[in-house]
């Protein structure tokens, strides 16, 4: 926690109280309340906890208004064109970027964590043919702590060591197993001869039939996508893996319920619905008319995968992926494919529209991802499982740092009571 440099005043009826004020390194000031109940009887009321900080970290930091974003003091930008995912997961784990030898020993020790205990395969088998990827993955993460039982200990360092390199490791196992029992392929096992990315295309789109050579293009897309999504500070499913973890329970778990919270549609949704969006549109002559039904504030349509609920100028890593789509579509040379067209020809109309660069609705990385992804071949059922393997670090990031604070207390958010007072049980007879 830093220090406290100045005091805000509180002034409740006749009292006033004094309360601590933190500056940090970056962003605004913030007001110390936790002793507010103790001393002025009263609670805060924050629904969304859009104006409440809940922790002090040091992995992540967002400015909304200026579209920054720093992983442990680096932007984005820098890491996105000239690091890559594994190095960018180390940077997160351990707050400093690896020298040569740290990185291959920290890819080697990934790599060779990928395979999933055979006995696993059962609980893929147990779903439906049709069940969604997400809830697989969910009941598939959740049930590691059945099977990895030297790394559920959160008071050792090890096991917390242990269960982050197998989580980083394995979720892209889990994500592309997920896939191929959707439609019905066989599993296919990792490759240590390949990287990261790599790696997970060929586990989603190789068969026992035939060799599938992965292009180093769509990799490196991969990689960028992977890196894009890897943390972002305080959202919805993080702060979730970190009250889940204030309990003390088991990384698997906590890990899992950040997957459950990812999959609503307001959250890791996004990119899906920028897909549907544009599948909606369908043909390009139609794009004027459903630019003028977004600007009309009476109509419910809304371009999808324009603006960003943190970012109010623009997204710092859309322009990264934007290079990335436009490589993957030049590779793939799929001009033809008319949901691509409509998205290529709808940013072209969007960028060239004055309301759109007034108000600030940019194309964010929902957009480009979803082009990618639809472009690999990726049905949007498997965007959010995609997000979800990308976000592991971040949870696992922050999930470290919180066991790791001395000011750890389980999460427990407190409420504006609105209910009926004390009343009397009436029998049934008489009611």
């Amino acid at each position: 926690m830093p220090e406290e440099t100045k005091t805000a005043t509180l002034q409740i009826g006749g009292e006033s109280y004094e309360l601590p004020v933190h500056s940090p390194t970056a962003g605004p000031d913030v007001i110390d309340i936790r002793k507010l109940y103790g001393q002025a009887g009263v609670f805060t009321y924050d629904p969304g906890f859009t104006s409440t900080a809940a922790c002090d970290s040091t992995i992540t930091y967002i400015d909304g208004e200026a579209g920054v974003l720093l992983h442990r003091g680096y932007p984005i930008g820098q890491l996105a064109e000239r690091s890559h995912y594994l190095e960018v997961c180390y940077l997160l784990l351990y707050g400093e970027l690896p020298a040569a030898k740290e990185l291959e020993d920290f890819e080697n020790l990934v790599t060779r964590h990928t395979m999933l205990h055979e006995q696993m395969q059962y609980f893929f088998r147990g779903f439906r043919r049709d069940a969604h990827p997400m809830a697989i993955m969910v009941g598939v993460v959740g049930a590691m702590a059945a099977f990895y039982h030297d790394s559920t200990d959160i008071s050792d360092p090890h096991q917390r060591e242990v269960a982050s390199i197998r989580l980083i490791a394995k979720m892209p196992t889990i994500a592309a197993m997920a896939y191929k029992y959707s439609i019905g392929q066989p599993f296919v096992y990792p490759r240590n001869d390949l990287d990261y990315a790599a790696n997970f295309l060929h586990m989603c789109f190789s068969v026992p039939a035939e060799r599938y050579e992965v292009s180093p293009v769509l990799a490196r897309a991969m990689d960028r996508i992977f890196t894009l999504h890897a943390d972002h500070e305080q959202n919805a499913s993080t702060s979730t893996v970190r009250l889940a973890s204030s309990s003390g329970a088991n990384p698997f778990a906590c890990i899992a319920a950040g997957i459950a919270c990812l999959w609503g549609p307001a959250h890791g949704g996004a990119n899906q619905a920028c897909l549907e969006m544009l599948r909606e549109i369908g043909t390009v002559d139609k794009i004027p008319e459903y630019i003028a039904r977004a600007k009309d504030k009476d109509d419910p349509f809304r371009l999808m995968g324009f603006g960003h609920r943190v970012y109010k100028n623009f997204d710092p890593r859309a322009t990264v992926m934007k290079e990335s789509a436009d490589e993957v579509l030049e590779l793939l040379g799929i001009e033809d494919n008319p949901t691509l067209q409509v998205a290529k020809e709808l940013e072209k109309q969007a960028l060239d529209d004055p309301y759109f660069a007034e108000k600030k609705l940019f194309p964010n990385v929902d957009f480009y991802s979803g082009i990618i992804l639809e472009a690999m071949g990726f049905p949007t059922s498997m965007f959010t499982p995609i997000f979800a393997l990308a976000r592991t670090v971040g949870w696992i990031s922050q999930w470290k740092e919180q066991l790791a604070d001395p000011q750890l207390r389980i999460g427990r958010p407190r409420q504006l009571y609105l209910g009926e007072t004390e009343r009397d049980y009436v029998d049934i007879e008489n009611r």
